[in-house]
């Protein structure tokens, strides 16, 4: 009996073993990697030596990338493993915070109204979404490029600016293509409200003068308000204002992908119920129903009229 387990699931074990064996390579190759980046670090044995000389003197630390970022300081290792989990969940945020969300769902709309399957495969739909993504985003890309990355190679601005310059160039796309109504949602749901810019006042004498001025500021209600989100920019956190934008995105999709459905649904009922007045029953209708929805859809340019569509639904 044990010997049928061994050799039906051979293959199992076999792929097990294999991934045993690397993923201990992996981890024996980051910690050596880890481990002379430490040993190679210039000056770590000098400070080593003069702390222990002068044990009240302090420990002079370069101001790494996690020191920067976070205002911490920590070993090479830490620093790796920090970069790699990043770079690992980096892409993620990058589709949630543009506009490829919207695209890649649209297009999978249009392909199951078509039935037909798998065409185009996966790897074509995901292509071609990157492709309009960066289309779409590229005044984003460059003004990130020139406001953000440009003065921070050129040692205008650290790190921590240059995030900030980047979220805010993001920050206004999202704001742009995010509905009032889910952005006052998530407002409510956090508590938080945003205000009518005024005037600035006198400085208030006291911290009590200072919070009446801040209650007696008129809420806004954005689903009431004729501004627009971007003029609340200031007032509304990265943090809420993501999740708005990916709300609003998935909405978008999916309205789009209503109206793609109607003329395709149109075919199918119209070929069902020719089916049934011919008496053919036992015909599957979608087999009949794809000629012609592939037919009308080449006929009225339909790649480039979606295509056209989904763009020009981004306000820019």
């Amino acid at each position: 009996m044990i010997k049928e387990t061994i050799k039906q699931n051979g293959k199992l074990f076999l792929r097990f073993f294999i991934s045993l064996i690397i993923t201990s390579l992996l981890i024996t190759v980051l910690c050596l990697t880890a481990s002379a980046l430490d040993a190679a670090e210039p000056g770590s044995m000098e400070e080593t030596q003069i702390l222990t000389e002068n044990p009240g003197a302090e420990a002079v630390t370069d101001e790494s990338l996690m020191y920067e970022v976070f205002g911490i300081d920590g070993s090479q290792t830490l620093e790796i493993v920090l970069l790699v989990t990043i770079l690992s969940v980096a892409p993620s945020f990058l589709v949630m915070v543009t506009s490829f969300t919207r695209i890649v769902i649209v297009f999978s709309f249009l392909r199951n109204a078509m039935q037909t399957q798998s065409i185009p495969p996966n790897s074509v739909l995901t292509g071609l979404s990157l492709f309009l993504t960066l289309f779409i985003m590229w005044p984003t890309f460059t003004a990130i490029n020139e406001n953000a990355y440009q003065p921070y190679s050129n040692g205008e601005i650290d790190v921590t600016q240059m995030a900030e310059i980047a979220g805010g160039e993001l920050k206004t796309f999202m704001l742009k293509n995010t509905s009032k109504t889910n952005m006052q949602f998530f407002l409510d749901l956090s508590g938080k409200a945003v205000y009518e810019e005024t005037e600035p006042a006198a400085p208030a004498e006291t911290e009590d003068a200072f919070i009446e001025d801040i209650l007696e500021r008129d809420k806004v209600v954005l689903t009431e308000t004729e501004n627009e989100l971007t003029d609340y920019s200031e007032q509304l956190e990265l943090i809420t204002v993501i999740p708005a934008f990916i709300v609003s995105e998935l909405t978008r999709a999916f309205q789009m992908g209503f109206l793609l459905f109607i003329p395709f649904l149109v075919i199918d009922i119209v070929i069902s119920s020719t089916l049934m007045a011919m008496g053919m029953m036992m015909l599957p209708p979608s087999m009949i129903s794809m000629p012609f929805k592939i037919m009308l859809f080449v006929l009225v340019d339909g790649w480039q009229l979606l295509v056209g569509t989904v763009v020009q639904s981004f306000n820019l």
